[in-house]
């Protein structure tokens, strides 16, 4: 039997691994602005070129699509760790990934992001690029959620978690516009 009891120490860790998705993502669009010769500045949801900045065409398209990469890349690793063996602690990275990417594609229809600036440039639209990862994420979290019997319970609370945490970091993010890097 896998454990899927929820204690205190699960609800942190889901909350820490939020915060851990959130900063990992937006540090790589840092990085990579900077990398690409762009200084840029990190807030808790979102990076944007210092002011005066310009990034070419190109290099926007490159700063827009490495957040997701890494996003994604984190999901699959979770994944295939998960199929050797069941760790409740660990599932929460993958749920995450899927979590920020599926909002991601829902907040296109406000204002086009990561995915939808880099489906732009290929030319294939605002949803197509969040579709496709939002799918393939989603079929990550099917495949170790029956693998392992996940229970309703379980799941609610995970998500609610990672809802909770996800919505804070954004409202803090309105609110203060901390200046991380």
């Amino acid at each position: 039997m896998n454990n899927q009891k929820i204690t205190v120490k699960y609800i942190a860790n889901v909350l820490f691994v939020v915060l851990f998705t959130w900063f990992v993502h937006e540090f790589t669009h840092w990085l990579t602005s900077e990398l690409l010769g762009y200084e840029a500045v990190m807030q808790l949801n979102g990076v944007r070129p210092q002011y005066g900045v310009h990034p070419t065409e190109n290099h926007q398209a490159i700063i827009a699509i490495s957040g997701p990469i890494i996003t994604v890349l984190q999901g699959i690793l979770c994944y295939f760790l998960l199929t050797k063996h069941w760790n409740k602690y660990l599932y929460p990275l993958l749920l995450t990934a899927f979590y920020m990417r599926f909002l991601a594609g829902a907040m296109n229809f406000l204002s086009p992001n990561d995915e939808a600036r880099f489906g732009h440039y290929l030319g294939i639209g605002t949803h197509t690029l969040s579709i496709i990862i939002s799918i393939f994420l989603f079929m990550l979290v099917y495949s170790i959620s029956k693998k392992y019997k996940l229970g309703w319970k379980f799941q609610l609370w995970t998500i609610l978690t990672i809802l909770v945490m996800s919505w804070l970091i954004i409202l803090v993010d309105q609110y203060f516009r901390f200046q991380i890097l």
